[in-house]
């Protein structure tokens, strides 16, 4: 097993996002920064619980243009936010519908925010506002207009620091250890709910601390839907299969997949693994510093074209990585976003190599000034056989 990487983070950690937020909220004229969602919440706090599964509170903290956060929170996480790096953390006993908190908020904006001063919400793709409509038309009535803020937590949290960095390196290597375990636990007669649920123990085994993201699929010869949910289908000889999942340490992600083909595999299925393999060389061969996100895309996409492609509907071909199993940017064809150093990145070539047949391929990596580093371990270069 993987040796176990540090939990939590250094108050270092969370004085240099809060200064570097603080400095990009003065260059865009911001007095103050509102967020309301678990991963913006965790950034700025270390605030970490699955509490969040629930619905029926609010949460919201505030970044002040100087100084720490303020926790804006329900009085059931009061001991928990207590053990954080935040000081200032002002409760109420929600839930309570009729004022869920938007007095304590509306209270805790004006302190901080001077009457003509701009207040900033993340507002673009990627994000959201986590409470109640009604209850935000009524901040929203006591400020005016908000500005929008998504560039800022966009950049923030693309580029890791060191410390969050680790917590991907070991998840990867956890998540490495269980792919490598798997054709030693599945075997035909399985069904793919059993498969399923045996791959998901073999991850918690290796360490990971959960396992929110799992998908996949068999098929006799080919796979057309790699993210639905397990069936009662019973695997057979000659069939493929696709895991693909995102795990957690400490709240951080893999996300990556393997594929597999049980006794045998036919000269096709051979190949179009090797062509989202090579398709991955090619996409691991453009990033660095400086290279755009459309780029790595379109050096995937030439090998998968030249590989008889039938086309890629899904939209892009792999994505940021860090407290969500999915972040900024986005591989596209369009995207253009600047790679830099210290990104933590998946690259995910699809490939639909006959009609209703489709061969993904990904592997997670944290860029570095000379290149990319993978944080996965690579795949085998041919279609393994169980």
């Amino acid at each position: 097993m993987a040796h176990k990487a540090r939990r939590g983070f250094s108050n270092q950690e969370f004085e240099n996002r809060t200064r570097r937020c603080q400095a990009m909220m003065a260059n865009q004229g911001l007095e103050t920064l509102w967020v309301c969602t678990e991963p913006e919440v965790r950034y700025f706090t270390g605030f970490h619980t699955p509490f969040w599964q629930s619905p029926t509170r609010p949460w919201f903290v505030v970044v002040p243009s100087s100084g720490k956060p303020i926790a804006v929170i329900p009085s059931i996480g009061a001991s928990s936010m207590s053990s954080t790096w935040v000081d200032d953390i002002r409760t109420w006993p929600a839930p309570q519908p009729e004022d869920d908190g938007v007095t304590l908020l509306i209270d805790c904006l004006k302190e901080v925010t001077t009457p003509d001063g701009r207040i900033g919400l993340p507002m673009g793709p990627e994000t959201h506002v986590r409470m109640p409509l009604r209850d935000y038309a009524k901040v929203r009535a006591a400020f005016g207009e908000f500005f929008d803020s998504t560039e800022i937590i966009r950049s923030l949290r693309m580029v890791k620091s060191d410390e969050e960095i680790t917590k991907h390196q070991y998840i990867c290597s956890v998540v490495s250890d269980a792919f490598d375990a798997l054709p030693g636990i599945l075997n035909t007669g399985m069904t793919e709910r059993q498969a399923f649920a045996s791959f998901r123990a073999e991850i918690l085994r290796q360490g990971a601390d959960d396992v929110p993201y799992l998908v996949g699929a068999t098929g006799p010869g080919g796979i057309d839907d790699i993210i639905r949910q397990p069936s009662d289908r019973i695997i057979a000889q000659g069939d493929l299969l696709i895991f693909d999942t995102g795990s957690t340490f400490d709240g951080y992600f893999s996300d990556f997949d393997r594929n597999f083909a049980f006794a045998s595999a036919d000269q096709s299925a051979q190949d179009a693994y090797k062509a989202v393999w090579d398709a991955t060389e090619a996409g691991l061969a453009i990033v660095k510093p400086g290279a755009t996100t459309t780029q790595i895309f379109n050096a995937m996409n030439d090998v998968l074209m030249k590989n008889g492609s039938l086309g890629n509907n899904v939209g892009r071909m792999g994505h940021g990585l860090g407290m969500q199993v999915t972040e900024w940017p986005s591989h596209t064809i369009d995207d253009e976003t600047p790679i830099e150093e210290n990104m933590v990145l998946t690259l995910e070539p699809g490939l639909e190599w006959a009609p209703g047949k489709v061969m993904v391929h990904e592997e997670n990596l944290v860029v570095r000034s000379t290149g990319p580093e993978l944080l996965s371990r690579r795949a085998a270069e041919k279609l393994p056989i169980i």
